[in-house]
């Protein structure tokens, strides 16, 4: 790849570039889609940066376009814009070393209209507002602390579990936190969402060496159902939609630190009181800031943190640090602990100032960067409903029963309900949210050290009958331009191990065959 080669640019709605021979456009704005909770819009999840990455590393290293600038175009609507921005610059990162101001910088290049900024999933008007180069920053760290590795992601087993039907869990902290949607005392339907018991998820958290279950909504199933297989179960309530006190922070980070495995931690839905704990400790011992561990999460597991939960972590923030600062250095005192995957600079660095550039949805003005007028809730594609739950669905996401605040009489709807109920009805979130591989792009996927992985389910009826290994079928898949900024990408001879069946001169992007069966799971690092 030679330097100078991939531009990116934003084009009017409905026009599309011509055909040239020096330049090569392509879009993914139909192609990679987010799906919405309520009014939130992104940044668009792991899988789909992967996916992405895969697709760029193959047109970079085409021979029929060596002679070709690589184009990614995306339309002036503001939110598949600041998607289509963050997946080029995440690109630059990961790819080639960028820093987040280095992959940010082009992206704004020649005076271009501001991004829009992310928002949580709620209704409502946004309190907190996510920024690109946050998104950007929360990348960065979680690449250099091993969060994720791209050199053996494994796509079909990360898009498996997010599915609710299949276990509803994300690794977001590998080894260390499984964020998981909560049990219930039985696996059946109800309300439209599969419900699944402790001992669905019983069989992967022992193949993970999960040794801690975390318990943060009402107590819905009998704890000694974990307890009795051998698993450390801990219970940490506070309401639904709310911030936890003091006492439950230190608590939880307390049994964080003294657990011998990995930790699986829920709440209703396994987002917003979840995420917001989880994320305390990636601030405390990573020295994230707020929104880097809040961009992280999502991107792990979309519509996690959830209202004044962001604000809270803000106000955390520098007590968090100074608290890690104090943990780390007492530990390495007595040495007691392997010294952390951190940059040293990063731990020096002052708490980076929010992008001013990246702006609310809700003020967005009439200028060159207009939305396209649809609201996010009514442009997800084909939404298919479970037990003819359409009405109720609607309702929910129009807002005709409140989301914060107590149970509705009604419908004794939480907030973890009303967004379990929406995830729940996506049926087919690969065809939906992700596209499709094509069979020359499936050959050199591997299997990933940050996401988890399907077990193999032992005997037993009941473990059996449950929704977490279901017979999953792999489908075959068969002129008004603004000046492209450059985004200066030379590239890298990044060694390669080289493996069998693994032809050494194949991109990133090439995949593993889809016709072979799945291979059998390894514990992740």
């Amino acid at each position: 790849m030679h330097r100078n080669r991939l531009y990116f640019t934003t084009i009017q709605e409905k026009k599309r570039p011509k055909i040239s021979v020096t330049h090569h456009y392509f879009c993914i704005d139909e192609e990679l889609v987010y799906n919405s909770f309520y009014a939130d819009f992104g940044p668009l999840n792991l899988a789909m940066v992967y996916r992405y990455y895969c697709k760029l590393n193959k047109k970079l290293k085409s021979r029929s376009l060596a002679k070709k600038k690589i184009v990614h175009y995306t339309t002036n609507n503001g939110e598949k814009r600041v998607n289509a921005a963050f997946l080029v610059g995440s690109y630059m990162i990961i790819q080639h070393g960028k820093s987040p101001e280095e992959a940010y910088r082009p992206l704004i290049f020649g005076g271009s209209p501001p991004f829009l900024s992310f928002r949580d999933a709620s209704v409502g008007p946004s309190t907190y507002h996510l920024g690109l180069l946050d998104c950007f920053r929360a990348i960065k760290k979680a690449l250099l602390n091993g969060f994720f590795n791209f050199e053996n992601f494994d796509l079909e087993e990360y898009e498996y579990y997010e599915r609710v039907e299949s276990g509803d869990l994300s690794w977001i902290v590998p080894n260390k936190f499984i964020a998981f949607c909560g049990p219930h005392p039985k696996s059946k339907i109800e309300n439209g969402y599969p419900l699944h018991s402790p001992e669905s998820y019983i069989p992967y958290f022992r193949k993970h060496n999960v040794s801690t279950i975390v318990r943060l909504n009402k107590k819905i199933y009998d704890a000694k159902r974990f307890i009795e297989n051998g698993f450390d179960h801990r219970d940490l309530f506070f309401i639904d939609g709310s911030t936890p006190s003091d006492t439950i922070m230190r608590e939880f980070l307390d049994i964080a630190e003294k657990a011998k495995g990995a930790i699986a931690v829920h709440c209703k839905a396994g987002l917003g009181r979840t995420g917001t704990l989880i994320a305390c400790y990636i601030m405390k011992h990573y020295r994230f800031t707020a929104a880097e561990a809040i961009a992280w999460i999502r991107i792990c597991r979309p519509g996690s943190i959830i209202g004044h939960q962001q604000l809270w972590l803000e106000q955390k923030q520098s007590y968090l640090w100074l608290q890690g600062d104090i943990y780390h250095l007492r530990k390495s005192h007595y040495g007691n602990i392997k010294k952390k995957p951190i940059e040293s600079k990063l731990k020096d660095v002052k708490s980076p100032a929010r992008s001013s550039l990246a702006i609310p949805r809700e003020r967005l003005q009439n200028n060159t960067l207009k939305s396209s007028g649809n609201n996010c809730l009514t442009t997800r594609n084909n939404l298919e409903v479970l037990d003819n739950d359409v009405g109720k669905v609607e309702d929910v996401k129009n807002g005709k029963y409140a989301v914060n605040g107590d149970l509705d009489k009604e419908f004794h709807h939480t907030q973890g309900d009303k967004l379990n109920l929406i995830k729940a009805n996506r049926r087919h979130p690969r065809s939906i949210t992700t596209g499709t591989l094509h069979l020359e792009e499936m050959r050199a996927l591997k299997r990933t050290t940050s996401q988890p992985l399907r077990p193999l389910p032992p005997g037993g009826a009941e473990v059996a009958s449950t929704y977490l290994s279901p017979t999953k079928p792999f489908r075959e898949c068969s002129k008004n331009l603004q000046t492209p900024s450059p985004l200066n990408s030379p590239s890298h001879n990044r060694k390669v191990n080289q493996k069998q069946n693994v032809p050494t001169a194949a991109s990133k992007s090439t995949l593993k065959n889809s016709s072979s069966p799945l291979n059998k799971p390894s514990m992740p690092r």
